[in-house]
């Protein structure tokens, strides 16, 4: 069975889907036993000084942006693992200030907080641009993104020149473009790739004497709820039909993955590019706004599910990220 990563690609039939053809994080697990992880999120420094922070923009042109390869297409597919996500007490962090459901991956026209929020992911994975999605959500620091695992590490390499640009729209970066000063993501990823921990962050630096959050506003942020809900994905998913420039979205019903991992899925046809992008609880489409609780991941490369989405249950290992990462 194969899975591909929403970009990053994977097979099981699985296919990650960060930038590149998704369809599933479709990773082999390897033949040794791996170190049991620790229950601490890991973390890489970025662009922690000025000097950096500017090198780091500088390296993004708008020709290197527009030619990012949906990460997705840059990696091998692997196999999937059904460890059990930890669960704990359940915890909502509300939102910072007529539903279509179902769709299954059309262009968002509605406005509202989400085209600020949700934006792209840029960053060079072994000497390659390439791009995904993210969200800016409620926290501490008002700096944090949530994002995919995969989207931050990869193969056992940490991504550089990592930034996020909220609200991309065809070239344009209205809010500007946001470095990071350290990246984050489960130690389960971390240690194994684990699918069913594929959830990462990042704290992005000030631009211009600002906070992220309060430039562009912050979605809500919800983790150890229960399953089956209606939900909305947002995400720039850049491999074809679709090509990055624009913010997609799906909405419909979850349903429990009954493969080979602990995710939930969302009828959607959004593709590589679109890893990373967030999955919503009580989305209002009036506002824009809603409750961030889970993130694009990865496709099965099967024909009879590969019109669903999947991505991570946010559980407890989901919380610590987002409580290290608003705490830095």
């Amino acid at each position: 069975m194969t899975r591909s990563l929403a970009r990053p690609t994977r097979t099981l039939a699985l296919a990650v889907l960060g930038g590149a053809a998704l369809a599933a994080p479709l990773f082999t697990a390897p033949a040794h036993a791996a170190p049991a992880p620790s229950p601490t999120p890991s973390a890489r420094a970025q662009a922690t000084d000025a000097a950096e922070q500017r090198r780091v923009l500088r390296f993004w042109t708008a020709e290197r942006m527009r030619s990012a390869t949906p990460m997705e297409k840059l990696f091998k597919p692997r196999n999937v693992t059904r460890s059990e996500v930890r669960r704990g007490l359940a915890k909502v962090v509300p939102p910072v200030s007529v539903r279509s459901i179902p769709n299954g991956g059309s262009q968002w026209t509605g406005g509202g907080r989400v085209v600020t929020t949700a934006g792209r992911v840029f960053f060079t994975y072994q000497g390659r641009t390439a791009s995904c999605s993210g969200d800016a959500v409620t926290s501490a620091n008002k700096s944090t993104v949530m994002t995919a695992g995969h989207c931050v590490k990869l193969e056992g390499s940490w991504h550089t020149n990592w930034v996020f640009v909220p609200g991309y729209d065809n070239g344009n970066r209205p809010h500007g473009t946001w470095t990071a000063a350290r990246t984050l993501a489960t130690p389960q990823w971390t240690a194994t790739e684990d699918i069913n921990y594929d959830v990462g962050a990042a704290v992005v630096n000030p631009l211009n004497g600002q906070r992220l959050t309060d430039v562009v506003g912050a979605q809500g942020i919800a983790f150890n709820q229960p399953r089956g809900q209606n939900m909305y994905a947002f995400g720039y998913p850049a491999a074809a039909p679709y090509d990055g420039s624009r913010l997609i979205y799906c909405s419909g019903r979850t349903i429990n993955d009954f493969l080979g991992s602990q995710a939930m899925g969302l009828r959607c046809n959004m593709t590589g590019g679109s890893s990373g992008g967030p999955w919503f609880l009580n989305f209002n489409e009036g506002t824009g706004t809603g409750v961030q609780n889970s993130v694009n991941s990865f496709k099965y490369n099967l024909p009879f599910l590969n019109a669903y989405m999947f991505g991570p249950y946010f559980g407890t290992d989901a919380q610590n990220v987002y409580n290290q990462a608003q705490n830095s």
